[in-house]
C-alpha cells in the first residue's frame, strides 16, 4: 500500500488499482469545513491524475460517515456566513463534479450519518454505496433554512423518484438503511460488523474489471443525468440562503438542540 497523503482532514492510499479516499475528521462526525473540502478535492484531482486507480473506495473515519457541515464553524461566522458558505459550498461543488467526471468506480462505505451536503451529496455523487444495517440518512439542509447542495437536488430525484425526493428534502427525516435500500439510495446493506470488509471486497471486485468499458459507461450514465448543469444554482441558491436571519437561527437551533423559530427573512 502506498499513502499519498498520510495526514489532515483527507487521507489517500492506494493499493491494487484501490484509491481509499478517508475523511478524516471523526471528532467533528467528519462535517465539512473549507479545509476539509479543499483537502476532499486535492485528494480526488489526485485520483485523477494517476492512471493505475481503478475504483476509488471513498470512507469516513470513526463513528460517522458524514454528518454534513459543521454546523458550529458556520455558525462562528455570524453576519459573515453568507460569504463564508459561498466558499465551502464552492468547494464542494467541485468535488462532487470531480468524483462524478472520474473514471474511477467510486465505491462509497457508510456507517453512522450521512446528512446534508456532505454526507448525503456524496452518497448521491457515487456509483455504488454499500451502507451498515446502522446508517442513517438525512437532507437537513431546510431544517437550518438552507436548501439541497452538493448535487442531491439534481441525483436524489433520480435515485428515489420525485415525490420522495421532495418528501425527504422537505421532512428533513432520517431514512433508515433498510429503507434506503428499498428506494434505490444505496446499491447494498450489510451488517454492521461486516461492512468494512464488504466494502473492501467490493472495490477490489471491480478493479478486476475492464477499466476502459468501466470508464464509458460510467460516463453514459452520469451524462443522462445532467448534474454539472445544476450545480451552479445550487450554489446560488444556498449561498442566497446563507445570508438570510432563518439561516442563522436554523444553525443556532441545531447548535442549542431547540426548536428553530423561522421568520422567513
Amino acid at each position: 500500500m502506498t499513502d499519498w497523503i498520510a495526514e489532515g482532514p483527507v487521507l489517500l492510499s492506494c493499493d491494487a488499482g484501490v484509491a481509499t479516499i478517508t475523511l478524516n475528521r471523526p471528532e467533528a462526525a467528519n462535517g465539512m469545513n473549507i479545509a476539509l473540502m479543499q483537502a476532499l478535492h486535492a485528494a480526488v484531482m489526485r485520483c485523477h491524475r494517476e492512471p493505475g486507480v481503478r475504483v476509488v473506495h471513498l470512507r469516513g473515519a470513526g463513528r460517522n460517515f458524514c454528518a454534513g457541515g459543521d454546523v458550529r464553524e458556520f455558525a462562528a461566522m455570524g453576519e459573515g456566513l453568507g460569504d463564508f458558505l459561498r466558499e465551502v459550498t464552492a468547494w464542494l461543488q467541485m468535488a462532487i463534479g470531480a468524483l462524478i467526471r472520474l473514471d474511477a468506480v467510486v465505491v462509497t462505505e457508510v456507517q453512522g450519518f450521512a446528512a446534508g451536503g456532505g454526507g448525503l451529496g456524496l452518497v448521491c455523487a457515487s456509483d455504488i454505496v454499500i451502507a451498515g444495517a446502522g446508517a442513517k440518512f438525512m437532507a437537513g439542509a431546510t431544517r437550518v433554512g438552507m436548501a439541497p447542495d452538493g448535487g442531491a437536488s439534481v441525483i436524489l430525484p433520480h435515485l428515489v423518484g420525485f415525490r420522495r425526493a421532495a418528501e425527504i428534502v422537505l421532512s428533513n427525516r432520517v431514512v433508515e438503511a433498510a429503507e434506503a435500500e428499498r428506494i434505490g439510495l444505496i446499491t447494498r446493506m450489510v451488517a454492521d460488523a461486516d461492512l468494512a470488509a464488504d466494502a473492501r471486497a467490493t472495490a477490489a471486485l471491480y478493479a478486476q474489471g475492464a477499466p476502459l468499458a468501466q470508464s464509458a459507461a460510467k460516463r453514459l450514465l452520469w451524462n443522462a443525468l445532467d448534474v454539472e448543469r445544476c450545480l451552479p444554482e445550487e450554489a446560488r441558491t444556498v449561498a442566497g440562503l446563507s445570508a438570510t436571519a432563518d439561516s442563522r437561527e436554523g444553525l443556532a437551533a441545531v447548535i442549542e438542540k431547540r426548536t428553530p423559530r423561522f421568520t422567513g427573512h
